[in-house]
Formats: structure tokens, C-alpha cells, sequence
């Protein structure tokens, strides 16, 4: 089993109690926000009752039933990740760059002529390949100031009550040990010696200046079938099928410096990596009462993921030629490295639930607006490998359901369209410590020439968290590890380029 103590973005709430990790990956690969064609990220990613978009073969697939040409389009985009962390009042930034095939689809109309009789008017098939989820990001932060604890503190509490003679075996608390950055308690009160103690101390007594890099890269796509059907041009239903693969790399740095203490410096560095692949399934309708209403709504099953994971980590201490006399050895350079953990495991993100309206004004445009509803908590983690239990039970308490929103708008001129949207994704948190809300707002430009198209969108988002490297609990069981403020701003540019035929 993996030991990661370093926890992106705020997974525990004070008071909260130390976990393997796992509930962090079921978070980091549940959410997911709009994606598709420029023109569908142009209006803030509403798309659950409007059709006739290369995106609903992954978004609702009942807009597939009103195509009745077909289409083909290739998405180039480009994103720039923004992250400015506070840590005891010192500022820090970061920007990651990235260049991307957001999405490639093609989509295949087969509609019934006007004279033809009957309720069903035809439909069309589509397949997509589509990012889901992009992880490229880089942060961290630097401190000239003392912090108020150290990681040391963490290892003592971890390893309260593992006998010296497992400590090694337990991950970073035991490379700890064998940096002999703590220690066992060898004697009792009464000077006696103990066999095989299981509490531990450290003669690092100081607080440490701090500083940590974490390097994350990789992308969630998704391949997806989909179909649509059109029944009187009133009434679409479509599914889909979705075949999702996953590349997560993570790599952290933990640097502590101490001043007037036999410990000079001492790093942390844990590298984690998880690949895997998944399916889901999406089912739409969207309902036409009137001609210049179509009210979507769109169920989408959990992704079912088999994950396999790679994790090794390594400690390096530096001491001033501190003599150590229980071993009567004088310390430098002490190294350790842990064995490396190979896991394989299961994981079903929760389900969403959508639905939407839109609202064309005749030829020259419309307005459209989704909501749907997510219950991160409903998340589940399943290991022959390891015990599930406290990271799904992590998951239940840390996490809640969201309501998400958004609302577009787009205007035609001749053939020029402009477009803007507005969204807003809620705090998966059950705590209310901070807000972690995201919040999106976009806008672009199209022109459409007989068969050809071009879209070009731009996204700003923006949201808030907290970067907490290590746990210490007080006597009141808070939390008093250091934890850095975390500012993102990501922006998106998009460009389509759309063939019909």
C-alpha cells in the first residue's frame, strides 16, 4: 500500500483522520467540466436539450436526432494553468502550459425523406474521441519564515504504537526510522530497557524553514458511440457508450532546513503513477412542446474504472556529524528508499443527473441553461490489494453532492454567430472551511460558409482550495499541519474547425 501524506487540494477537513490516499483519486477522477466544440464551451457548456452539436455524443446523445446532414470536426486547443499559493504570508506562482486534440468527431445522419410516413423520422450515429479531464499543473511553495510544526511531528504520531521490529516496512514513517529522524523509546521511567519498544521520539528539536514542489501531469479521454433518433421532429432519445482511459503521474518534493540543530536538511520525494481504463453509459431525451422550446434531460452512469498504480518513495537526511551514541554511530548522509508498491484497484465515480431548457428567438439566436446534480460521496473504491474501508469511508464523510449550473447565449448575423456563457460548478466538500466552488465564464465567435465552419471559444475559470502537506493532530484531535492557500485561473483557448457532407 502507498503512504501519501501529501494532500492536493484540501481532502481533509480539520480534525480529520489520516487516510492512505485513495479517496483523493476518487474525487480527482469523478470531476469533469464541459468539453466539446468550441461553439458548446463558447456558451459556458450548455448542451443537455440543445441538439445538432458534434458534442452530444459524449454530453446527451438525444441531440444526435437532429442532425440531418452529416458532420465531421476536429477541436485544437490550448490551456494555460495558473496557481498562486500563500504559505505564512509568502506569495508564490506557477503556469503550466499545454497544447491538445480536445475533440475529434464525426457524425453520421441517416434521415427519413419529407413524404416518408411514419412517427420516426430517422437518426444519426456518432463517435467521438474527447478529453475529459486535463492534469497538467504545477505548485507549490517556498517559506524565509519558521513553520509552526515540522513533518517530523507527523512521523512521531504515525508511529506511535508499531513495534521496532515492523517499523521499517511502514512507508515513509519507516524511512523515517531509518534516517534516524525518530527514533524508539529504548528505556522506561525506571531506566529499565524495553523490548521491542512502539513509541519514539527525536533529538531534532527545532522548527524547520519548508518548502514543497508538486509536479502533476496526464488526461483523462474518452472514445464514445453514440445515437440519436428523431420521432414527429418533437421528440429525441439517444445513448452512448463511453470508453474512458485514464494516465495520472504525480511527483512531490518536501524540503525541511533547521537551523542550530544536528539535523542540517532533510527531503521527502514521492512519485505516484496510475493508468487504467473505464466505461460508462449516457441516455438523453429532449422534448420539443413548441417550435422555440426544447427541454433536455440527460442521465449519465458512473464511469467504472479497473486502475492499476505505481508508487516509490525516497527520504534523504542531512545531520552536521551528529554522534549518535545508542548505536554509536556518527550520522551524514542518510538515505532510504521504499520498496515499490504495485496495486491495482477499482473505482465507480458517482452518477450525474441533468437536465436543461433552451429558448431560440426565431432564426437569430437562442438561450439555454443546464443544471444537474453530482453526489461525490456515492464515489466507491474496491482492492483485492489493500483494505477499502477507510479510504470509502473518507469518502462518505469528506465529500457531498453539488448542484451545477450554467447558462449560454448565442446571436446570429448573416452567417456570423457570437456567443457567451456563464457557469457555476459547487463545492464538493462537505465542510464549510472554504469555498471551493469553481466558476467559469467564456465567450467566442463562429462563422458557418455552406459546408464549412469555424469556432473559436475562450474559457476562464477559476476557483479556490487548499494545499495541506502533512497532518499533526492537537490534544483537541485539530489538525495543525501546515496547509498553503491555493489560487487556480485556467484558461482555455478552443478552436473548431466543422465539415458537413
Amino acid at each position: 500500500m502507498r503512504y501519501i501524506i501529501a494532500i492536493v487540494f484540501s481532502i481533509f477537513s480539520l480534525g480529520a483522520t489520516a487516510q492512505s490516499g485513495y479517496f483523493e483519486d476518487a474525487l480527482r477522477f469523478s470531476q469533469s467540466f464541459p468539453a466539446g466544440s468550441a461553439r458548446i464551451m463558447a456558451i459556458g457548456g450548455t448542451q443537455w436539450s440543445l441538439g445538432g452539436d458534434v458534442s452530444n455524443i459524449a454530453g446527451n446523445p438525444a441531440g444526435l436526432g437532429f442532425f440531418r446532414k452529416s458532420e465531421a470536426s476536429i477541436s485544437l486547443g490550448y490551456s494555460d494553468w495558473g496557481v498562486q499559493t500563500n504559505y505564512l504570508g509568502q506569495n508564490r506562482s506557477y503556469n503550466t502550459s499545454n497544447f491538445s486534440a480536445p475533440n475529434l468527431s464525426i457524425v453520421f445522419a441517416n434521415p427519413k425523406g419529407v413524404m416518408e410516413r411514419g412517427s420516426f423520422k430517422g437518426g444519426s450515429w456518432g463517435i467521438s474521441i474527447q478529453r475529459i479531464a486535463n492534469f497538467n499543473s504545477e505548485f507549490g511553495y517556498f517559506s524565509d519564515a519558521l513553520g509552526e510544526t515540522s513533518i517530523i511531528d507527523f512521523y512521531l504520531q504515525d508511529a506511535f504504537g508499531i513495534p521496532e521490529s515492523q517499523i521499517e516496512t511502514f512507508g515513509i514513517t519507516g524511512m523515517a526510522y531509518q534516517t534516524y529522524q525518530i527514533n524508539p523509546v529504548a528505556f522506561d521511567q525506571d531506566g529499565n530497557p524495553i523490548a521491542n519498544p512502539d513509541t519514539y521520539d527525536s533529538f531534532v528539536l527545532g522548527l524547520p524553514f519548508q518548502d514543497e514542489n508538486v509536479l502533476q501531469e496526464g488526461s483523462s479521454n474518452q472514445i464514445t458511440f453514440g445515437y440519436g433518433a428523431n420521432f414527429d421532429h418533437k421528440l429525441f432519445i439517444g445513448g452512448s457508450l463511453g470508453i474512458r482511459s485514464l494516465s495520472y503521474f504525480s511527483q512531490k518534493v518536501y524540503n525541511e532546513e533547521f537551523i542550530d540543530e544536528p539535523l542540517f536538511a532533510s527531503s521527502l520525494r514521492e512519485d505516484l503513477f496510475i493508468n487504467g481504463a473505464g466505461f460508462n453509459l449516457n441516455v438523453g431525451v429532449i422534448y420539443k412542446p413548441i417550435d422555440f422550446l426544447n427541454l433536455g434531460f440527460n442521465f449519465q452512469s458512473p464511469t467504472w474504472y479497473g486502475l492499476n498504480e505505481e508508487y516509490q518513495a525516497s527520504m534523504v537526511a542531512e545531520y552536521n556529524n551528529f554522534y549518535y551514541e545508542p548505536e554509536d554511530i556518527t550520522l551524514g548522509r542518510q538515505e532510504a528508499v521504499t520498496d515499490l508498491f504495485i496495486n491495482n484497484f477499482r473505482l465507480n465515480t458517482p452518477l450525474r443527473l441533468g437536465g436543461g431548457a433552451t429558448f431560440f428567438l426565431g432564426k437569430n439566436g437562442f438561450i439555454s441553461a443546464d443544471v444537474d446534480w453530482v453526489d461525490y460521496s456515492a464515489a466507491r473504491i474496491n482492492s483485492n490489494s489493500f483494505n477499502e474501508g477507510p479510504d470509502n469511508q473518507a469518502i462518505q464523510s469528506l465529500y457531498t453532492s453539488t448542484i451545477n449550473y450554467r447558462i449560454g447565449a448565442e446571436g446570429r448575423i448573416n452567417k456570423f454567430y457570437i456567443r457567451g456563457g456563464y457557469a457555476h460548478f459547487g463545492d464538493p466538500f462537505a465542510d464549510n472551511f472554504i469555498d471551493r466552488s469553481t466558476t467559469q465564464i467564456s465567450g467566442g465567435l463562429g462563422v458557418r460558409l455552406n459546408s464549412f465552419n469555424i469556432d473559436f471559444a475562450l474559457v476562464s475559470q477559476q476557483s479556490s482550495a487548499l494545499y495541506q502537506s502533512y497532518q499533526v493532530l492537537d490534544s483537541q484531535n485539530n489538525n495543525i499541519g501546515p496547509i498553503t492557500d491555493v489560487e487556480n485561473s485556467i484558461i482555455n483557448g478552443v478552436l473548431t474547425i466543422g465539415l458537413t457532407f
